[in-house]
């Protein structure tokens, strides 16, 4: 595979009407929020939706979740241990070696595509020692947590379940109470980065860049829930910066800034992408390819 010689900026343009894109659970799953009454979703919650659309697309993911397990591993050890080299290395405890740790991350890069881009924490007990095997490998894919381009109205409905979940529950009529939460609209700005020196180290190649943007246009397939419902969740832009340098022209920082999203109205609720105005400040010598969402 072809060597990534170039830095790549991003910026994901994702709307959400009626549908809870990122449940927290400590308000009761409602929808992520700042303070200031911003929508958030959290980068774990996007790196999971790409490994989905990684896995979709046929490539082997390290850090499954458990409705999607296509391997009959139940645990990451498990799935570590699939692989026989590393399964000796695990077993090997306080007589790993700095040559075991690059060894292990070598098969590991080259076995799963997000442990090669996000990079992974391997920290096992050893079956023969309880001292295991702690090895960090650091991805050169970084992503941020989304916000919304302008505070949202969170929306709550009351429901009711029609029949007992067992026949325990003699004190619960059937009806019992619950809810459900929705932002009515909010426009979320995805940000992230590839860094070429830590490309090199994984083996993070071109194609693997393009996997990812290709994951980023089609984020949200194959994702609905009863929390998000088909169409509920869109991708409406990527904004795909590459540099002509491994450093990069400009930081990541202003390459993020020069994507500006602002309401037309800053009086009315927005409803729709149409209430707001994307305006890409140019920067000399990097032009983004733009790309649709499906």
């Amino acid at each position: 595979m072809a060597t990534l010689n170039n830095k790549i900026d991003f910026v994901v343009l994702a709307s959400v009407t009626m549908a809870n894109a990122n449940g927290d659970p400590n308000t009761g799953n409602r929808p992520r929020m700042t303070y200031g009454d911003f929508g958030e979703m959290s980068d774990v919650c996007i790196k999971r939706k790409i490994r989905n659309r990684m896995q979709d697309m046929d490539y082997k993911i390290f850090v499954q979740s458990e409705e999607r397990c296509d391997d009959g591993c139940k645990s990451l050890k498990d799935r570590s241990d699939s692989v026989a080299k590393l399964k000796a290395i695990n077993n090997k405890g306080k007589k790993v070696t700095f040559a075991d740790k690059q060894e292990y991350a070598e098969i590991a890069c080259d076995r799963w595509i997000d442990v090669r881009s996000f990079g992974q924490v391997f920290a096992f007990s050893g079956s023969e020692s309880d001292d295991g095997v702690s090895i960090g490998i650091r991805g050169p894919v970084s992503i941020h947590t989304a916000l919304s381009a302008s505070p949202i109205d969170i929306h709550s409905i009351a429901i009711t379940k029609s029949v007992n979940g067992n026949n325990t529950d003699k004190k619960k009529s059937s009806d019992t109470m619950g809810s459900k939460h929705f932002v009515r609209y909010g426009l979320y700005t995805i940000k992230g980065s590839i860094n070429v020196q830590l490309a090199e180290k994984t083996g993070f190649s071109e194609e693997d860049a393009e996997v990812l943007k290709e994951c980023l246009r089609t984020l949200f397939e194959n994702d609905s829930s009863s929390a998000r419902p088909d169409g509920s969740m869109e991708i409406l832009k990527v904004f795909w910066f590459r540099h002509n340098c491994k450093g990069g022209q400009y930081s990541s920082a202003k390459v993020h800034r020069s994507i500006e999203v602002k309401l037309k109205n800053e009086n009315e609720l927005p409803t729709s992408a149409d209430d707001y105005e994307i305006i890409v400040h140019p920067l000399e010598g990097l032009e983004p390819e733009v790309i649709d969402g499906v």
